[in-house]
């Protein structure tokens, strides 16, 4: 006998239904209302281009709320370049060119070197401290994008603090700005070269440091000593000839010959070491540096603390 079937309890499972196989390939979908329906394409990611240049932007707004940074940032090459035009008087030697004038390109390396190796070395340090380094690891393109923005705002901040620099020094301390597109090609090149192997060999030295603490302190006591002995603060001729010698290994030193090769008069050759601007060794002396920071950034950088490895 056939007996009529049991209704289904509720909360029952319905006995699974077979359908035929659909025909073609199946990729990707979702289920709607009991239909397969093929899912939207993911938005394709910005170019590589356009992450660097908003990690730029981001960069550089968040170096402006920083207020405390700015001024350091920028007042104190100011407040040292109007001290030395007021301490210091007369000529060097009998070349002809005031003291006050020589200090400028001094200070604007120095200043320069201030905007790219210790402000991104130490802001690099203190990401890598924090965690930012380590959460942009897993994101696309997150260390290109990351060191183009660092890259962008040291630019921005480097290109200010020049201006800056020579408009005070036009203005206060008789600086006369170049003459001839020589005179700005090179300061073109070396304001360039000057910037991207600071910047480089600044990431490369945070990476010594173990904290965003201990930072500063890596990233000034080096830009301190090599200010001193580079020609910045003094005469480079009239230091001795260990501390020249010294100086020489390092890259301020070249970038304050090349700005001096720039703004001040041939008749300052007369007291320069080589009686010469030696642009060629300028160049492959910051050339030799960049190479060399960056090969170190490319071995030794990291993203996370030592303590957390």
């Amino acid at each position: 006998m056939i007996t009529n079937p049991q209704p289904a309890r509720r909360g029952a499972i319905a006995p699974a239904q077979h359908h035929a196989p659909t025909s073609g390939r199946l990729t990707s979908g979702r289920l709607t209302s009991g239909r397969l329906t093929s899912a939207q394409p993911a938005p394709a990611l910005p170019s590589l281009a356009r992450l660097g240049l908003l990690r730029g932007v981001l960069e550089i707004r968040l170096f402006f709320r920083q207020r405390d940074s700015v001024i350091f940032t920028f007042a104190l090459p100011v407040i040292l370049l109007t001290l030395f035009g007021q301490i210091f008087h007369g000529q060097i030697g009998h070349t002809g060119v005031d003291f006050r004038q020589y200090f400028i390109p001094g200070i604007i390396a120095s200043g320069l070197m201030s905007a790219t190796f210790v402000n991104l070395g130490v802001s690099v340090a203190a990401d890598r401290s924090d965690g930012t380094l380590l959460r942009l690891a897993g994101t696309p393109a997150s260390a290109t994008a990351y060191f183009a923005g660092k890259a962008i705002l040291a630019l921005v901040v480097a290109v200010l603090e020049v201006t800056i620099l020579l408009a005070v020094g036009v203005a206060l301390l008789g600086l006369h700005l170049p003459a001839t597109a020589g005179k700005w090609i090179t300061f073109g090149w070396v304001f360039t070269l000057g910037a991207v192997t600071c910047s480089l060999l600044g990431i490369a030295v945070s990476c010594i440091a173990r904290s965003a603490r201990s930072a500063p302190a890596v990233l000034n006591l080096p830009y301190l000593v090599l200010s001193f002995i580079s020609g910045v603060y003094f005469v480079f001729s009239s230091l001795p000839k260990g501390l020249q010698q010294v100086a020489a290994l390092f890259p301020l030193k070249w970038l304050c010959q090349g700005l001096r090769s720039v703004f001040l008069p041939n008749q300052l050759l007369a007291v320069e070491p080589a009686h010469s601007w030696e642009l060629g060794r300028i160049a492959l002396v910051l050339g030799a540096w960049l190479v060399a920071s960056l090969v170190v950034c490319v071995r030794l950088f990291r993203w996370q603390r030592l303590a957390d490895q």
